[in-house]
């Protein structure tokens, strides 16, 4: 059983089968654990970018910050542990801790923060704004948790709209803390 899932999701059209940069992109002959990714070929992109429906789409510092929130509170509400998460421009990060498939808990994310984005105006809910699927880790031990929740906070670039999952731990602490008004409690 997984401690948690490093769920990776880009937005359309900015993460094209054949891209020239980054480690590249997965198509159904390149899914399997371990295999490579699909080589860079700037004619299959280009052949990608034609085929797009609707203008690529990226996030403004406004919209991630809905994303941002969207996630935090889907994750509460669901009582899933949220550990990480990071939204940048072009895509979204996160390490997280639920009760179901990996795969789920990617499209859960993913039409809440689309329904967010409507709710707050931002285009209508026609359009495109995540890429079809995403990549979803499986985490093991504490110690790929605590490197997946330092790349995403720390290894993105600058950060943008970040949840920390450790400031959820201090707030439960203090409020599981018993209130004695500077007393001591009072015991029998």
């Amino acid at each position: 059983m997984a401690l948690a899932y490093f769920i990776r999701f880009s937005t359309y059209g900015t993460w094209l089968h054949g891209i020239t940069r980054g480690m590249g992109s997965v198509d159904d002959e390149h899914n399997a654990y371990g295999s490579s990714f699909i080589p860079p070929d700037s004619a299959r992109e280009a052949r990608a970018r034609v085929a797009m429906e609707q203008p690529p789409f990226t996030m403004n510092a406004a919209q991630r910050d809905i994303v941002r929130d969207a996630i935090v509170d889907l994750a509460r509400e669901k009582d899933w542990r949220l550990w990480a998460a990071h939204v940048r421009t072009a895509h979204v990060h996160t390490v997280i801790t639920a009760a179901r498939e990996p795969g789920r808990v990617m499209s859960d994310l993913k039409a809440r923060v689309s329904r967010d984005l409507t709710r707050a105006g931002f285009d209508s809910a026609e359009r495109r704004r995540w890429t079809r699927h995403g990549s979803t880790r499986h985490l093991f031990t504490e110690a790929e948790v605590v490197e997946k929740m330092d790349y995403t906070l720390n290894k993105q670039g600058a950060p943008m709209a970040t949840h920390d999952g450790r400031q959820d731990d201090e707030v439960r602490s203090r409020k599981e803390e018993p209130r004695t008004n500077g007393k001591e409690p009072r015991t029998q």
